[in-house]
């Protein structure tokens, strides 16, 4: 291999994950023509194609789709040393990239993060709110946000936060004229407001569980959102009832705003962990960062 073979290798790697010489060239910071030109002389000393170009698409061939396997976690351990020794030269530095849910970024991760940053001005955070489950290895985030329950096995999962509650609540003027609900399964014959999320592939099932029973029931209504806020909104303006993160609505529901039903069938379950894959070799930053964010009662 000659000596400008890694930065090129490099280059092929950005293009096959982006599928796009533009997107590539503008996270190189390159021209496309140059980047272009930089994969065609890698190519050529290879003997083989690793790229399908077309007007409106760039695809790995077979030969690309094998080296992409085999290069990305190489050149990773390859960054991942470099940044662990630059960091020898003084304070953590490095930038992370974190993939979380609205709820989680807003009510454990910005908090702590507030705090952590100033102190650490080398330390660049990158937070992406996402509301599917994200492949973090394929999509080279550092870390990603979830429940416990949603952790895979094969991740490090360290806590950053409580035990989670979700409230069923709805506005006194939506249920002037309507009974509240004594069981979850009165719920079919009320306005919700769904949520729809990538991670579920559908509306989202309100998930409900008492003395050990565990139940899911699929509502309806007019109203169906992917995000927190609108949700919260249309419950105050008394367009339904909703299924919502307790912390987020119980200043509501004590000033009277919102009201509360089945709180019976909602009991706690496992707050939100900071996962990341178990061969990952921390940096300082890193390992700054995950400190920071440990959850400690």
């Amino acid at each position: 291999m000659q000596r400008r073979d890694l930065g090129d290798l490099q280059s092929f790697l950005v293009v096959a994950r982006e599928r796009s010489f533009t997107k590539a060239a503008a996270k190189l910071g390159v021209s496309q023509s140059a980047l272009s030109h930089t994969v065609r002389e890698l190519e050529e000393r290879l003997g083989f194609r690793l790229l399908t170009r077309t007007t409106r698409s760039v695809a790995p061939t077979e030969a690309g789709e094998r080296l992409l396997r085999t290069l990305a976690p190489r050149l990773e351990e390859i960054e991942a040393e470099l940044t662990s020794l630059g960091e020898l030269r003084g304070k953590p530095a490095g930038t992370i990239r974190i993939t979380a849910g609205e709820h989680a970024a807003q009510t454990v991760l910005w908090p702590k993060l507030s705090k952590l940053l100033p102190r650490y001005p080398e330390i660049m955070v990158e937070v992406t709110v996402d509301y599917g489950l994200r492949d973090i290895v394929a999509e080279r985030y550092d870390a990603g946000v979830r429940s416990g329950e949603q952790v895979a096995k094969d991740m490090i999962a360290v806590r950053i936060g409580p035990d989670l509650r979700a409230a069923v609540v709805g506005a006194p003027s939506y249920f002037a004229q309507r009974s509240r609900p004594k069981v979850p399964q009165d719920l079919t014959v009320h306005t919700c407001i769904n949520l729809r999320l990538p991670t579920y592939g559908s509306v989202y099932a309100w998930e409900f569980e008492r003395a050990g029973r565990e139940l899911n029931v699929h509502v309806e209504g007019q109203l169906t959102f992917n995000n927190l806020a609108l949700r919260i909104e249309a419950a105050l303006a008394g367009h339904g009832i909703a299924y919502l993160p307790e912390d987020q609505v119980r200043g509501h529901i004590a000033d009277g705003r919102l009201v509360r039903v089945l709180a019976d069938w909602c009991p706690s379950y496992t707050g939100y962990h900071l996962y990341y894959p178990s061969r990952r070799h921390p940096s300082a930053a890193f390992a700054t960062l995950v400190d920071a964010l440990r959850y400690r009662k």
